[in-house]
């Protein structure tokens, strides 16, 4: 017997956090429409209390808790939305919650978690990683008897993110050919196979994960539940080193397709989203519209609908976004350009070798007098990626080129 989650679990789920969760929007979205030759619609989770759909499965496990036996309290373990949405449910139904998260989170995530847990919620930073901060969770768990709230790994966190799937189906007016998912642990997209396989089973289900955090398609690919060895975390709100055993079972049998998409790709659009219709969104929630682009093909033609999962982004982040955005876009470049130690190397290059629109973003020189020739790292930014190539022959013809460093990402991380 294929796993699943009941639907009538799902519909009960959707009556007992309605008093809380928002039905978001889903919008027709014309510009993307229009680039895809699609009817695209997005499903606003961004616009959710918290920002985010996990408010969904967290109220729906800790009320069903409630329902069933007296709690103290409640634990959970993370950095990110789970804890804003934990914080939240908390708060409203007046229950006490340790939340825990590794001491490396950002302040302002430390904040926002105050902000909805109020005086109900006590936040405790402990390890420098999340499953860190995890163990010790599950022992404050077993030492105070309060209830885990796991983020993905559990039946009732899915029918509540399931919730997401019933809205979509009650407000489409015709059958979704495709419906693109962004994964991390799971939970989300788990929930949604189960909705959909029984009132739109012809809807094809497309899972969407980050290039540094390839949790399922490499589960998939081994046949088994897999833990990753290492991650790349700036897709934090999808970066996990392995997705749920209960969402992996589901996913085996009910997944379309699995897309990976590259951390540059990601903030390319969500800069897009911004750019063209003021819609913020952190990186895990552009990860299912930047996958249109590598199904473009497929979707032409077709209703589709990207789930966008949460708007949670920290603006001293986005400078950071829209370096990576560049790279990937090929308009951001940085080189160990060889000056020879004369006067007036310096405006030779940038007289002879910059192109009218180059510009210089980064230069970092220490002048050697014992040798005749001293390298600096110089970041360039191009007005159009086709200027690339033209920059790199005027290095060479010249004297100046020395290495191209962008493909060198132990040297990188000190640039970006």
């Amino acid at each position: 017997m294929n796993p699943t989650i009941e639907i009538g679990n799902v519909i009960h789920a959707s009556e007992r956090i309605k008093a809380l969760v928002k039905h978001t929007p889903l919008i027709k979205m014309p510009i993307f429409s229009e680039r895809y030759e699609a009817e695209i619609y997005f499903k606003r989770e961004d616009l959710q209390r918290v920002r985010s759909y996990k408010i969904r499965g967290a109220f729906n496990k800790i009320s069903s808790l409630l329902e069933k036996k007296n709690v103290s309290g409640v634990v959970c373990s993370s950095a990110g939305n789970h804890a804003q949405g934990v914080a939240q449910v908390c708060h409203y139904l007046g229950i006490k919650g340790v939340i825990f998260m590794p001491s490396t989170t950002p302040q302002q995530k430390v904040q926002q978690v105050e902000m909805f847990g109020k005086e109900q919620v006590e936040i405790r930073l402990v390890g420098d990683t999340y499953d860190a901060s995890y163990e010790v969770a599950h022992e404050y768990c077993k030492v105070h008897g309060f209830e885990f709230v796991h983020p993905f790994d559990d039946e009732l966190i899915i029918e509540g993110q399931a919730t997401v799937g019933l809205e979509i189906l009650k407000d489409i007016e015709e059958p979704l050919d495709f419906l693109f998912v962004p994964v991390g642990g799971g939970g989300l997209v788990s929930g949604l196979i189960s909705v959909f396989k029984k009132y739109s089973p012809g809807t094809k289900i497309i899972a969407v994960e980050p290039e540094g955090a390839p949790s399922l398609s490499t589960s998939l690919s081994k046949g088994m539940n897999t833990t990753l060895h290492h991650i790349d975390k700036f897709v934090d709100g999808a970066a996990v080193k392995r997705i749920g055993d209960l969402p992996f079972a589901i996913c085996k049998e009910g997944i379309e397709k699995v897309l990976v998409v590259p951390e540059g790709k990601i903030c390319s659009t969500l800069l897009r989203l911004y750019n063209e219709k003021a819609i913020v969104v952190e990186p895990a929630g552009a990860l299912s519209v930047a996958a249109l682009d590598l199904y473009k093909d497929e979707i032409k033609g077709k209703r589709v609908a990207c789930i966008i999962s949460g708007g949670n982004n920290d603006i001293s982040r986005m400078e950071e976004i829209k370096e990576r955005a560049m790279l990937f876009e090929g308009l951001k470049h940085y080189f160990m350009v060889v000056f020879p130690q004369r006067a007036g190397a310096l405006k030779e290059f940038v007289v002879n070798v910059l192109g009218e629109n180059d510009d210089i973003t980064y230069f970092e020189y220490a002048k050697k007098n014992s040798r005749a020739r001293s390298s600096a790292v110089v970041g360039i930014e191009l007005k159009n990626k086709a200027d690339y190539q033209p920059l790199i022959k005027r290095m060479k013809e010249l004297g100046f080129y020395g290495e191209y460093l962008n493909d060198s990402p132990q040297l990188f991380q000190f640039l970006i």
